[in-house]
């Protein structure tokens, strides 16, 4: 009898710790830009210290990061492209979002800059030499943030550049992306935090041959998934995390993540 009881006692010890560990788990959708460059492995873990929350990242491009929230598969998201964040907030599927940080994108391309774009100021510009060039351009192809900013100036350049012989869509995420500009030896538009994140470390043979255009910047946001339309989303802890990104201290954490020669990666802007 005392056997028995002892195997109770023990299961009922771990279908709490499972509740207990299920209930301090959240699901948080974001693009790749924010996995590659290393921020969730520096962020997440001083938040978990600190709330018990742990946070499992799911790192895809904007337009799947969207759609895993508007799904209900996911609790946060922290994406991209705020003209589509505002969109989907107003549309019902997301709550609360704010504004967390930024950087910008750049333009690399081949050290020999063979269409020689470097030192071109605007992005504009730039993209109308790369296609009367001939490219080769890659894009990433995935609907993702960057992916929305490549095809923003595309159509301001007056130019579709899908189905051309020097534009080639590989539907990958930024350091994949960059790999492969990189051996077809092509240009390509990155985000800023991956591009320092991740050149040494791939080993790539590229340099920004444009930057500091003001159309380049690049804001990110972060919201909530909405728990009227989700019932199963755990917006209190999701709400635990928003805001203690958006506080005076995650915004300093936010500050504080630089790459491996102190260049920051992100500046928190959070309001």
């Amino acid at each position: 009898m005392s056997k028995s009881l002892l195997i109770l006692a023990l299961l009922g010890f771990l279908c709490v710790a499972a509740t207990v560990s299920a209930a301090t788990r959240i699901k948080c959708a974001s693009t790749t830009s924010t996995q590659n460059s290393g921020l969730f492995d520096y962020l997440l873990p001083i938040f978990e210290k600190k709330t018990g929350i742990k946070v499992d990242v799911v790192a895809v491009g904007t337009g799947a990061a969207l759609e895993i929230g508007k799904r209900g598969d996911a609790d946060v998201v922290m994406v991209h492209a705020k003209n589509q964040e505002l969109k989907a907030v107003k549309e019902g599927a997301f709550v609360n979002r704010h504004d967390l940080m930024y950087n910008d994108f750049v333009i690399i391309g081949p050290a020999n800059d063979p269409l020689k774009i470097k030192g071109l100021k605007s992005a504009l510009e730039a993209f109308k030499k790369i296609a009367a060039g001939g490219g080769p351009f890659v894009s990433r192809g995935d609907k993702s943030g960057t992916n929305t900013k490549e095809l923003a100036i595309w159509k301001a350049a007056k130019t579709d550049p899908k189905g051309k012989k020097w534009y080639l869509e590989v539907g990958q995420g930024m350091s994949k992306t960059q790999r492969i500009a990189n051996e077809k030896r092509a240009y390509t538009l990155t985000d800023r935090g991956t591009w320092l994140a991740t050149k040494d470390k791939d080993k790539l043979e590229m340099v920004i041959v444009t930057e500091g255009d003001p159309v380049l910047f690049n804001q990110y946001g972060v919201m909530a998934v909405n728990p009227e339309k989700h019932k199963n989303a755990k917006y209190k802890e999701a709400m635990i995390f928003i805001n203690w990104l958006i506080s005076p201290e995650g915004q300093k954490t936010i500050a504080a993540f630089k790459d491996k020669r102190g260049n920051q990666l992100f500046t928190p802007n959070a309001k």
